[in-house]
């Protein structure tokens, strides 16, 4: 099996992160694989804010927990120190899907490049709100953006959970 089938096998959702900032240049690997995600028609409409700053990650955080319902001090994003938030084009027909396919890019090039991750949602709701629009407007994002997902992204604190069997009769052959 090839070593791309093999990480999409072995990649899980990481729920516990050592404190351990991920290096810029590891960052920017992971990056670059999500902006080399397929989108609809080719036209690439999707964003990616970088977010290692503690003091806005720790907002987010804040304002990621008030929209989920959890209770003052939880951590959404599992103590993860960087994140990289995935927005898109409303105006595309196909911007959710092809936003997800840069949060599936983002999570398989961690994974290789030995970071965990795992998609948090919520950025929907944050970027609908006058203070994820004043934060897109101070990044000089101009356009009508929709939140897709959060990447968090750090070093797993803990081994890496293993795959749960997979669910059968899922896979429908026409022939």
């Amino acid at each position: 099996m090839s070593d791309v089938l093999n990480k999409m096998k072995s990649r899980r959702s990481i729920r516990k992160f050592k404190p351990d900032m991920v290096p810029q240049e590891i960052l920017d690997q992971i990056i670059e694989a999500g902006l080399y995600a397929a989108s609809g028609m080719g036209q690439q409409s999707p964003i990616i804010i970088q977010v290692t700053k503690k003091e806005l990650r720790d907002e987010i955080s804040k304002m990621n927990c008030e929209i989920g319902g959890w209770k003052e001090g939880f951590d959404p994003f599992y103590g993860a120190p960087a994140m990289l938030i995935v927005l898109a084009k409303k105006e595309r027909p196909t911007y959710v899907y092809d936003g997800s396919l840069v949060m599936g890019n983002l999570m398989l090039a961690a994974h290789e490049l030995g970071i965990g991750s795992c998609w948090i949602h919520r950025a929907k709701e944050e970027f609908e709100s006058d203070w994820g629009r004043n934060l897109l407007r101070s990044l000089g994002v101009n356009g009508d953006y929709e939140g897709i997902g959060h990447c968090a992204l750090g070093y797993a604190d803990g081994d890496y959970p293993a795959a749960p069997a997979r669910n059968e009769g899922r896979v429908f052959y026409v022939k």
